[in-house]
C-alpha cells in the first residue's frame, strides 16, 4: 500500500516538473528576439523574468490574488513585457491613503509620480530595469496633498483623503 502512494505521488511531482519545463521553454521561445540581416542572426535576447503574487483576504472574507511582474499569464499564452509591474500594496486609513511600491535598481531622479483624484500612476526607468503601475485608489484623494518618499528601493506615496472618516460618536443609553 505505501509503495503504491509513493508511485503516485512520485508520478504526480514528475506531470509538475514536465509543467513547468513546459511553461520555461514557452517563456524563452516567445521572449526570444532575433534580428536577421544577409542570413545572419544579429542579437538573441532573452529574459529578465519576473513573476510573484500575494494572496491576502480582504475584511468582506474574500480572497484577493495579485500578480507583480513582467511575465503576464494570458489564453494559452504567456506576454513579457519589458516593463516590470512592481508589487505594490495599498493601505487606507482615517485620513490618508498610503502606496506602497518596490521600486529595487533605480534612483529617485528616475522616478516618475502622477496623482490624480482617482489614480496613482508610478513609471521609473534606470538602464534595462523599466517599472510602470497605475493604481486605483479606494477613495477619492486631493492630489495636491501627496508626498513621496523613496528609501532602500521602496517608494511610499502618501496622499490626504477627499472624505475623511468620521470617527461614531457613542452616546450613553440609559436601561430603564
Amino acid at each position: 500500500m505505501f509503495e503504491s502512494d509513493f508511485d503516485e505521488w512520485i508520478k504526480r511531482v514528475r506531470k509538475l516538473f514536465e509543467e513547468m519545463d513546459k511553461t520555461f521553454e514557452e517563456i524563452f521561445r516567445e521572449t526570444m528576439i532575433e534580428e536577421e540581416k544577409g542570413g545572419e542572426v544579429k542579437r538573441r535576447v532573452y529574459g529578465p523574468y519576473y513573476y510573484g503574487f500575494s494572496v491576502t483576504v480582504g475584511p468582506d472574507g474574500i480572497p484577493r490574488i495579485r500578480e507583480w511582474g513582467n511575465i503576464k499569464p494570458g489564453l494559452g499564452r504567456i506576454r513579457v513585457s519589458d516593463t516590470i509591474e512592481p508589487f505594490t500594496d495599498v493601505m487606507e486609513e482615517e485620513e490618508v491613503i498610503k502606496v506602497i511600491m518596490d521600486l529595487p535598481g533605480v534612483e529617485k531622479e528616475d522616478i516618475d509620480v502622477e496623482v490624480s483624484e482617482e489614480e496613482v500612476r508610478v513609471s521609473a526607468e534606470r538602464g534595462d530595469r523599466r517599472y510602470f503601475k497605475l493604481v486605483r485608489l479606494p477613495a477619492k484623494v486631493k492630489p495636491e496633498t501627496a508626498k513621496a518618499q523613496y528609501r532602500n528601493g521602496v517608494l511610499t506615496i502618501t496622499i490626504e483623503k477627499v472624505e475623511k472618516k468620521k470617527k461614531k460618536k457613542r452616546e450613553k443609553v440609559k436601561v430603564e
